[in-house]
């Protein structure tokens, strides 16, 4: 299990969200790029990229400053907002990003997934994120009539990377991981899991760290780690003792 620092990009910046709210972000820095390379340097083995805005709008629309951000780390990058077909994902492929998150086209075009999954194995992340265990799309604008589970099921033959799953009323508000919610999606599919969304604290760490056996591989951090709730070499740490 991996410790992931988020670095969602809205206006060329590195902000985060509240529940994934375009109104409610606080600004951490206006160079994206310097905050990976900080997390990379603090012991990160691979980053969690986001296009806000391509989310929304459904194209790319920071592509400048995701160049920037993988020139200047040597760690592997994924991707994720605003990508909605083949031709995308190819030119971030080839940009020298690792791994394509999709989100809203999985729901909308499974087709797509499979497809993306042919020609780029071992790439195609699904990110599902779910309100109330439903899930939503278009950067969590648009709510829909499926369950999460049940969506990430429709995946379990297309050699997925894996998924991940984000609790949006958890998402950068700090008030701790759903641990029942997050068990109960992996153990229900048979796809490695990334889980976001709350973590506050180290105890969030270890308490997630008792669901790597039931399928749970990697834990996205955003907002604890940007105001200093949670240090990245300690949560880090937490991980490698417990693996010992």
């Amino acid at each position: 299990m991996i410790i992931i620092p988020a670095v969602d990009i809205k206006g060329g910046k590195c902000v985060r969200l509240e529940q994934g709210f375009m109104d409610r972000e606080t600004i951490f820095s206006d160079y994206p790029e310097e905050m990976a390379l900080q997390w990379e340097r603090k012991g990160a083995k691979r980053l969690h990229l986001v296009d806000l805005d391509g989310a929304v709008q459904g194209i790319p629309f920071n592509k400048k400053v995701i160049r920037n951000v993988v020139d200047r780390v040597s760690i592997p990058v994924q991707l994720g907002g605003g990508i909605r077909d083949l031709d995308t994902i190819e030119g971030y492929i080839n940009l020298g990003i690792d791994q394509i998150i999709i989100g809203t086209v999985a729901y909308k075009d499974p087709d797509l997934v499979e497809t993306a999954c042919k020609r780029y194995p071992g790439r195609i992340i699904v990110g599902i994120d779910s309100k109330d265990s439903y899930v939503s799309v278009e950067g969590w604008t648009e709510p829909t009539n499926i369950i999460a589970i049940d969506l990430a099921k429709r995946f379990e033959d297309m050699r997925i990377n894996s998924i991940i799953y984000t609790d949006i009323k958890r998402d950068g508000m700090k008030r701790g991981p759903n641990i029942d919610a997050i068990r109960e999606f992996a153990t229900a599919i048979n796809i490695p899991l990334i889980a976001a969304g709350g973590i506050s604290s180290i105890k969030d760490i270890e308490n997630m760290a008792e669901l790597e056996e039931d399928g749970l591989s990697g834990i996205i951090v955003g907002r604890a780690l940007y105001d200093g709730s949670i240090r990245l070499e300690q949560a880090i740490n937490t991980l490698r003792k417990r693996s010992y």
